[in-house]
C-alpha cells in the first residue's frame, strides 16, 4: 500500500482524503508552449514522496526533468528539450545531436550507438543506398512516440503511475525498427521502472546498437560527490595519453572547471547473482544520489561520462550493447547484434532516488558486496575489451 506522508495508507484511506487522487500523486499530460520546447507534448509523474519527474513523448518518451523534494536530479544543457522538428540530424559534421541533448535520460540508437560512421548498406538490396551514414548516437532520441495509454492502475491497495507509447524508427529501403517503451512508478515510491522492448517490423535483415545516456546534474552533482560501480576492470579511457592531466579521477568528482574537457571511461562491472548490475551517485553531504540498475545480459559494457565543464556540468551512466570501440569495430569482432523480420530484443532497466544516508549507505554496500571498485583514482585502463558472446 502506498507511504505517503509518514503513514501506510490503504486505497480507501487514500481516496477519503480528498476528492482526487492528484492532489498527491498521478501522471498528466501536458504540452509545452515556449521556444525551442514549443509544442512538445510531456507527461508529469508525480508519485505523493516528492519524486517529481517527467516523459518527453516526443522525443521518444525519454525522461527530461526529474527531482526530489525540490532538489534537481537530471540534467538541463544549454539545448533545452528542443523540438523534434528543429532538429538537422547530420548537420555539423554528424554532431547536430549535441543541440537536442539534455533531460535525465535520452536513449541512442536504434541501429547506431556512438560516434559517426558510415555503414555498408547491402543488407537493404537497394542499389543507390550504397552506405548509411549515421550521426553520433544514432536517431532514435528524437523521434516522437505514439502514446498508446498513461494513467493510474490500483491493484488492491497498490497504486501504479504508467504510461506506454511505441517509437517508430523506419525509411523506404532501409530499417524499420520499433521501440515500445513502458514506464512505470508506485504512487508512495521512489523508484522509476523503465521496460523497453526493440523489435524489427521491417524484412531486412538490420543491425541494432542501444544506449541509455542517464545524464545527472546539480546538485547530486557537486564537488566531493561519488561514483560508485562495481568495477571489475577499468578498460579503456578516453584520455589516457593524458590521464591525470586534468586531475580528475574515475571515483570523486571536483566541481565545476573551465576549459574542462570531458573524459569518457569505459568499466568491465560486474553483476550480482541475479545478473542485475546497480550504478550510483550519490552526494553525502545533502543525502541524495541515484542508483541505476541494468541487467548484464542485455547491457553488457558501461560507459562514464564526466562533462564537468562549466555551465554544462554533468555526471553520465551509460548502459550500452557495445563496447566503446563503435559500429565498425562490432562488426569485425562479431559482436553487432542483427534482427531478423520479427526478432526483439529486451530492456529492463531501475531508476532508485536514494533519498538519504541510510539509503546511500545501502546502495553503497549492495556494490561493493558485488566487487570492490578500484582504490586509486587513475587505475591504468587494461584494453580488455572482453568478447561479447551471443550475437549472430
Amino acid at each position: 500500500m502506498p507511504s505517503l506522508y509518514g503513514k501506510e495508507m490503504t486505497r480507501t484511506e487514500f481516496e477519503a482524503v480528498s476528492g482526487a487522487n492528484d492532489h498527491a500523486a498521478g501522471v498528466r499530460l501536458m504540452t509545452l508552449e515556449d521556444g525551442v520546447e514549443r509544442g512538445i507534448r510531456m507527461l508529469e509523474f508525480r508519485t505523493g514522496t516528492g519524486l517529481r519527474f517527467t516523459a518527453l513523448i516526443d522525443r521518444a518518451m525519454d525522461i527530461a526533468d526529474c527531482e526530489y523534494r525540490g532538489m534537481a536530479i537530471g540534467w538541463h544543457s544549454p539545448a533545452g528539450f528542443r523540438h523534434p522538428g528543429l532538429h538537422e540530424y547530420e548537420g555539423e559534421g554528424g554532431l547536430g545531436w549535441l543541440r537536442s541533448f539534455s533531460g535525465l535520460m535520452v536513449t541512442c540508437g536504434l541501429d547506431h550507438i556512438l560516434f559517426m560512421y558510415d555503414a555498408p548498406a547491402d543488407n537493404y538490396v537497394y542499389a543507390p543506398r550504397e552506405k548509411v551514414s549515421h550521426s553520433i548516437h544514432g536517431r532514435v532520441g528524437t523521434i516522437p512516440a505514439k502514446l498508446t495509454g498513461y494513467g493510474e492502475a490500483w491493484d488492491g491497495d497498490r497504486c501504479t503511475l504508467w504510461a506506454e507509447g511505441i517509437v517508430r524508427q523506419g525509411t523506404v529501403f532501409g530499417e524499420h525498427l520499433e521501440l515500445h517503451r513502458r514506464i512505470e512508478v508506485e504512487v508512495g515510491g521512489n523508484d522509476i521502472r523503465l521496460t523497453d522492448r526493440v523489435v524489427n517490423r521491417g524484412f531486412y535483415r538490420t543491425p541494432h546498437m542501444f544506449c541509455y545516456h542517464i545524464n545527472i546534474g546539480h546538485p547530486v552533482l557537486e564537488k566531493g560527490a561519488r561514483y560508485l560501480a562495481p568495477v571489475a576492470d577499468v578498460v579503456w579511457a578516453a584520455h589516457a595519453e593524458k590521464y591525470e592531466a586534468q586531475g580528475v579521477g574515475y571515483r570523486e568528482l571536483p566541481g565545476p572547471r573551465t576549459d574542462f574537457h570531458e573524459q569518457v571511461w569505459q568499466h568491465e562491472l560486474a553483476a550480482d547473482d541475479n545478473g542485475d548490475v546497480p550504478v550510483a551517485l550519490v552526494n553525502d553531504r545533502i543525502g541524495l544520489g541515484m542508483m541505476v540498475v541494468t541487467r548484464k545480459d542485455q547491457f553488457p559494457c558501461q560507459y562514464e561520462w564526466q562533462n564537468l565543464q562549466a555551465g554544462q556540468y554533468a555526471l553520465g551512466i551509460e548502459p550500452s550493447s557495445n563496447h566503446v570501440l563503435g559500429q565498425g569495430a562490432a562488426r569485425k569482432r562479431g559482436e553487432l547484434i542483427w534482427l531478423g523480420h520479427g526478432d526483439e530484443r529486451c530492456y529492463d532497466t531501475r531508476f532508485s532516488i536514494l533519498t538519504d544516508a541510510a539509503a546511500i549507505a545501502a546502495a553503497e554496500t549492495r556494490i561493493t558486496k558485488i566487487a570492490a571498485q578500484p582504490d586509486c583514482d587513475y587505475p591504468p585502463p587494461s584494453g580488455d575489451f572482453r568478447p561479447i558472446g551471443g550475437r549472430s
